[in-house]
């Protein structure tokens, strides 16, 4: 299952962590983050132990939402030691987000 990544566990979860990190930003009333979610929780699985897999729901979370600029949702980043290195906004399919994670391993 994907974490919840939250404004109190960023820095921790996401910026320190020592493997790579898909972060999906969404919301409750996003539909196309409805599309993207199942996505998210199967490559949460499917890669647990490889790379950390979290959520923020940019409506509780403004402080992150904002320090990188998110103003499209579902807005999917992947970093790396602590930088973006890939980013993908909109809703598309599993395999691309896939392919993104995979090249970050």
């Amino acid at each position: 299952m994907a974490i919840e990544i939250n404004d109190s566990n960023f820095q921790e979860l996401v910026l320190k962590s020592d493997k790579p990190v898909m972060l999906d930003f969404w919301a409750e009333w996003c539909g196309p983050c409805r599309m993207v979610g199942p996505f998210v929780e199967e490559l949460a699985k499917e890669y647990e132990g490889k790379a950390v897999v979290g959520k923020v729901d940019v409506d509780n979370n403004p402080n992150v939402s904002a320090e990188f600029g998110i103003r499209n949702i579902p807005t999917i980043l992947f970093f790396k030691g602590g930088k973006i290195v890939d980013k993908q906004v909109g809703a598309v399919p599993k395999s691309v987000l896939e392919g993104k994670l995979k090249s970050q391993l």
